[in-house]
């Protein structure tokens, strides 16, 4: 294995996902306490990063599951789950807390809505990572394929390690259901408008 591919593949998924890092440190505050919450969160982002790297080797090998048309309409998909959550932190604020006895033993974010929000995210990766497969061949697409999959466990550790620093926990514990449904809202859009979706 040539050194300098993994070198270009860690590259290429840093400057591709650090925006990753603080959605899953939102997700990761808001599963805090509730068990399974880190295995659910762990699993979301593998299955969406699963997706984003199926479609982008398919569209490598000259299979388009997905028009690149399309693209920019995944934000529609945080878009949706920034208002759901929205009304329901408004609910929540309203009843005066969170309904515990609603939210029942799984509460916090589900693999998901965890996966919908990284694929969409990550619709903009696709066609960076497509010329770049294209070219590597079989052998340099199965190197970045395994040093993204390694990077992803980093990526939600470092997300992990984030939400539970004193500090930011506090902050996101206080502000953690306003902020996510903020940057999801904010994401959606910014697919949708930098995508030209509806004539935007």
């Amino acid at each position: 294995m040539h050194l300098g591919i993994v070198g270009q593949a860690a590259g290429l998924f840093a400057v591709t996902n650090i925006d990753d890092i603080l959605i899953l440190a939102l997700f990761f505050a808001q599963g805090a306490g509730h068990p399974g919450s880190t295995r659910r969160i762990v699993l979301g982002q593998y299955l969406g990063f699963t997706g984003i790297l199926a479609v982008a080797v398919a569209a490598a090998f000259g299979a388009t599951f997905l028009p690149e048309s399309a693209i920019p309409y995944l934000g529609l998909l945080p878009l949706a789950l920034g208002l759901k959550a929205a009304r329901q932190a408004w609910k929540d604020h309203r009843d005066g807390g969170t309904d515990e006895e609603e939210q029942g033993e799984e509460g916090g974010p589900g693999p998901l809505q965890v996966a919908a929000v990284t694929f969409a995210n990550g619709g903009d990766n696709i066609g960076v990572y497509v010329p770049v497969f294209a070219t590597a061949g079989v052998g340099g697409m199965t190197v970045y394929a395994v040093v993204f999959l390694v990077l992803v466990a980093v990526w939600c550790f470092a997300g992990k390690f984030f939400a539970t620093r004193p500090v930011i926990a506090k902050a996101l514990a206080r502000w953690g259901h306003v902020l996510l449904p903020l940057v999801l809202i904010a994401i959606g859009l910014l697919i949708l408008v930098e995508g030209g979706a509806f004539g935007l």
